[in-house]
């Protein structure tokens, strides 16, 4: 069994800049940004959210694949780190640099290419980033202390990206606010991208098997692989809800909290009780068991999302101490699926003797991919049912209709979304497959 040092756990960790900063900013403004700076009505809003990410569903395995013979081929996943983090930090800034062609399809045309661009750079990251736990050590305890500092790292990228751009965006407004959020989350991206790339040379490689064959290999392992899809069917959930909740902050701060830059003050509020409660998380998971530790923390969100329903009702700090409950259970949610899944890979290519590391991690980012983009369309779909009115002018009155939208959108809806991975969350999650290969 390899013993992870911790500055491997540590460089291995800050790739989480470019997963965090990717994941978090524009499912959290992105909606806000084609709705309030180039009128593009909210449906629409949805569908080009939406279908970048529809794309990289599809190629999330493809990547895996790739990933998985260049693992072969030289030994190492870090080439695809080094051209994917790159793309993710170039194509970014361009996403927001709005060129201005004078009407809001043409402006939305750009945006979908760009981001479309932008995603399939982020898979050729993601995929091998996902991957590397169950190569650099063959021990779950190692695994899981892995994954607490990753966590941590990106509990840490969501408070300084997500917590910092909003609040870039409305210090300085309008288009250049978001031009220059871009350059700087861009910068971001391609630091984490270079300290991971030169700080995991020479790191612990796992045994190299042979790759899957093909695509009907690939189908017949997913479909056959009990334990991996009940854990990805919880975590595509799971991402659904957490999705509809980042494209609803801004709104929700804006309209129902009453200031666009509340929108720092929940980030700050979420992210803090989740930096304090990481290393918590898998010690609990020692004591009860991984399952219930992620079903705890399963509740313990939905709880802290039920609770902002009241937001017209009671005081700010009490809506607060919700938001703060979220972060908690946020924690744990992020934290017990990724220790478990290596395990699960790691049974897997034992049983079978070929690789299953990269196309395993492709199937796992397509899933959390596509909830997360279906819960940015989910919100834009809320919005549009509540009659919600696009503009160039962020301060359009809305109507009483859209306001309740926004309310439950941001409560209701995705709380219940969370806590309907609770039945998913079975004793099959952890049981390896007895057949034989």
């Amino acid at each position: 069994m390899t013993t992870l040092s911790g500055r491997t756990r540590f460089r291995y960790s800050l790739g989480s800049f470019v997963t965090g900063s990717f994941g978090t900013v524009p499912g959290l403004i992105l909606v806000k940004y084609l709705t309030d700076t180039m009128a593009v009505p909210a449906a629409a809003a949805g569908v080009i959210v939406f279908l970048p990410k529809a794309w990289d569903v599809l190629f999330n395995p493809i990547a895996g694949r790739m990933s998985d013979a260049n693992l072969l081929k030289t030994g190492s996943r870090r080439r695809f780190l080094l051209i994917g983090g790159i793309g993710v930090a170039i194509l970014f800034a361009l996403m927001f640099a709005h060129p201005g062609f004078g009407s809001p399809l043409p402006d939305a045309l750009y945006v979908a290419i760009l981001f479309t661009a932008c995603a399939t750079a982020y898979a050729l990251f993601q995929v091998p980033f996902n991957a590397l736990p169950a190569e650099l050590t063959e021990s779950a305890d190692e695994r899981t202390k892995l994954t607490s500092v990753r966590i941590g790292v990106l509990a840490v990228t969501i408070l300084i990206c997500g917590g910092g751009a909003p609040a870039i965006t409305s210090g300085i407004g309008g288009v250049a606010g978001y031009r220059v959020m871009a350059v700087v989350i861009g910068l971001i991206v391609l630091a984490a991208t270079l300290l991971v790339y030169f700080g995991l040379k020479g790191a612990p490689v796992g045994s190299l098997r042979p790759n899957t064959v093909s695509f009907k290999d690939l189908s017949r392992t997913i479909a056959g692989w009990r334990p991996f899809r009940w854990l990805l069917g919880t975590y595509f959930i799971q991402a659904l809800g957490i999705g509809t909740v980042l494209a609803a902050i801004p709104f929700f701060a804006q309209r129902i909290l009453g200031s666009e830059g509340y929108g720092t003050v929940i980030f700050v509020i979420f992210v803090g009780p989740a930096l304090l409660t990481m290393p918590l998380w898998p010690r609990l998971g020692a004591r009860v068991g991984k399952l219930n530790g992620f079903r705890i923390a399963t509740a313990a969100f939905a709880i802290g999302l039920l609770g902002l329903i009241l937001a017209q009702s009671l005081p700010l700090a009490v809506i607060l101490v919700f938001v703060a409950l979220c972060g908690v259970g946020y924690a744990g949610i992020s934290v017990f699926p990724l220790a478990i899944l290596p395990d699960l890979i790691t049974a897997e290519e034992e049983r079978t003797g070929e690789t299953r590391a990269g196309i395993a991690a492709g199937v796992w980012t397509a899933g959390e991919t596509l909830g997360l983009a279906l819960g940015a369309g989910l919100w834009s779909a809320i919005l549009a049912f509540g009659g919600y009115v696009s503009s160039t002018d962020a301060t359009t009155d809305q109507p009483h209709s859209a306001i309740v939208a926004i309310l439950l959108g941001s409560s209701i809806i995705p709380g219940v979304l969370i806590a309907l991975a609770l039945p998913l969350l079975r004793r099959s999650v952890l049981e390896p497959r007895h057949e034989p290969a």
